[in-house]
């Protein structure tokens, strides 16, 4: 494999899904008055390429924390925890040393494409980009450590929803407007719904390490599953009253024929709480592709890796309608 391809796979390339169904939309939304495809595409390169730096900064101060030792103690115990935590360490096919250059590989991708974008669009641009860069740098960084102390998944909301579709949507338009402000929202919430699906199923795991996620600062179960319907059920409503309202186009109320999803997956964490059996080896076909689903059943993940990818699946069709609709709107309703 390549250097790229290499530190891709290490870096979660699964997890870009997160940040690239945010851009891409906030792409297509920007159709219209002083439209440029190429700063457009290049502020959505930007911002792949920081979501791989701060995977791997994740990983490299997880492992100076040495957070994979407290799991396998967790599961020693015969509780579950996540134990798929930065292999290519543990493995011995990386070093320290080679984390450490990743991220500047992928950190200098990322402030190259700012620089092409600021010298284009201004200011504003390098403002949304160095919020998110402080953000993303003490989302596990000292001394801050934002998801250690609860605050991790609301801020990487906020990084991959709010920041990044408005700073894709200048970048590419030039302008901010009532359309990207009312979608960024609720995609952001969706995007931290990933998160919090995360740290609600790894909260034992998290608590043996001394990492404070919301789901552990939330405590109770019976809290968890609130704040997770909040999280799955909030941007479809948002969406609706934006649409019934005349705020947005009526057409962008369709994303409610996605509900289906997230009710599949908060049944499965009512579940998950109440200790009871769930289907995760053989999930719903509508809730599309779950990576290597046989490979996650032969190593017992299975129970972890089916409702993370169920929550990144439906930020990924919820982006995806929208961007159908937007498509129809600029070619029907102009």
């Amino acid at each position: 494999m390549s250097y790229f391809s290499t530190w891709m796979k290490n870096g979660r390339s699964a997890s870009l899904v997160q940040s690239g169904m945010p851009a891409v939309l906030a792409l297509v939304l920007a159709i219209g008055p002083g439209f440029n495809l190429v700063l457009g595409l290049v502020a959505v390169i930007g911002a792949l390429a920081a979501h791989m730096a701060m995977n791997l900064l994740d990983d490299y101060f997880d492992y100076k924390e040495d957070m994979l030792a407290d799991r396998l103690d967790v599961v020693r115990k015969g509780m579950k925890a996540y134990t798929a935590k930065y292999p290519y360490l543990t493995d011995g096919s990386a070093t320290v040393a080679d984390l450490r250059n990743a991220i500047y590989f992928f950190s200098a991708q990322a402030l190259i494409c700012g620089a092409v974008v600021l010298a284009f669009r201004g200011w504003q641009v390098a403002a949304i980009a160095a919020a998110g860069g402080i953000l993303g740098y003490f989302y596990s960084g000292k001394p801050l450590q934002l998801g250690y102390k609860g605050l991790g998944e609301p801020v990487i909301g906020v990084i991959f929803g709010p920041l990044l579709m408005i700073g894709v949507y200048f970048a590419a338009c030039g302008r901010i407007d009532n359309l990207i402000i009312a979608i960024s929202i609720p995609v952001g919430l969706l995007v931290t719904n990933i998160l919090f699906t995360h740290s609600f199923l790894d909260k034992v795991g998290d608590e043996a390490s001394d990492k404070k996620t919301l789901a552990g600062l939330v405590g109770s179960d019976k809290g968890n599953l609130v704040v997770s319907a909040i999280l799955n059920f909030l941007p479809f409503l948002v969406i609706a009253l934006a649409s019934a309202t005349g705020y947005i186009n009526i057409m962008y109320i369709a994303v409610l024929v996605l509900c289906v999803m997230p009710l599949w997956l908060f049944r499965s964490l009512i579940a998950f709480a109440d200790g009871k059996e769930w289907n995760t080896a053989n999930p719903p076909k509508y809730m599309g592709n779950m990576g290597n689903l046989e490979q996650f059943k032969a190593a017992g993940l299975d129970w972890f890796l089916v409702r993370w990818f169920s929550a990144r699946n439906i930020l990924a069709n919820y982006c995806l309608l929208i961007i159908i609709v937007r498509i129809l709107v600029l070619l029907f309703f102009k």
